[in-house]
């Protein structure tokens, strides 16, 4: 399983989701442009020194993203994030070598980018509320996907 954050705005999300990705031994590809530099000091408070700990790939945009997941042998399942989606995260069945796309903060993604989702999934959350932190859904919808998958790492104490 990985995560895939296109574009993200905002270092300390980027850095909560970093981190995250590091506890839970997943592999993050991060979707360029993004909205600060990689040695923003909000994104390392935010990922604390959990950040030498993350197995990331940095794709220089959409396009060169999409590339890597067809020379991979087998195309990964897209899994898009998105207050748009009909169906519940919960209601979805995951699997475990599916990558988990989260949008940017201020936009989400465009269209191209919803259209190549494979699946859409969404947060169910009380009427009238537009969404929650981007950190907080991947958080939430990872857990998931891993406990279904049963790919939570190995506790070792």
């Amino acid at each position: 399983m990985r995560l895939a954050l296109f574009e993200p705005d905002i270092p300390q999300n980027t850095g909560a989701i970093l981190r995250l990705a590091a506890c839970l031994r997943v592999g993050v590809d991060i979707i360029e442009p993004l909205g600060f530099i990689l040695s923003d000091r909000r994104l390392k408070r935010a990922g604390l020194d959990y950040l030498d700990a993350v197995e990331l790939t940095r794709h220089r945009s959409w396009q060169a993203f999409e590339a890597g997941r067809r020379r991979s042998g087998r195309k990964r399942r897209l899994v898009l994030l998105t207050t748009r989606a009909r169906l519940a995260y919960t209601d979805f069945a995951f699997r475990a070598d599916d990558v988990l796309l989260i949008g940017r903060e201020s936009a989400g993604v465009p269209q191209e980018v919803h259209d190549a989702a494979d699946a859409r999934v969404r947060v169910p959350m009380a009427s009238g509320l537009r969404s929650l932190n981007v950190a907080l859904a991947a958080a939430m919808v990872l857990g998931e996907a891993l406990r279904q998958t049963e790919g939570f790492p190995e506790e070792t104490r």
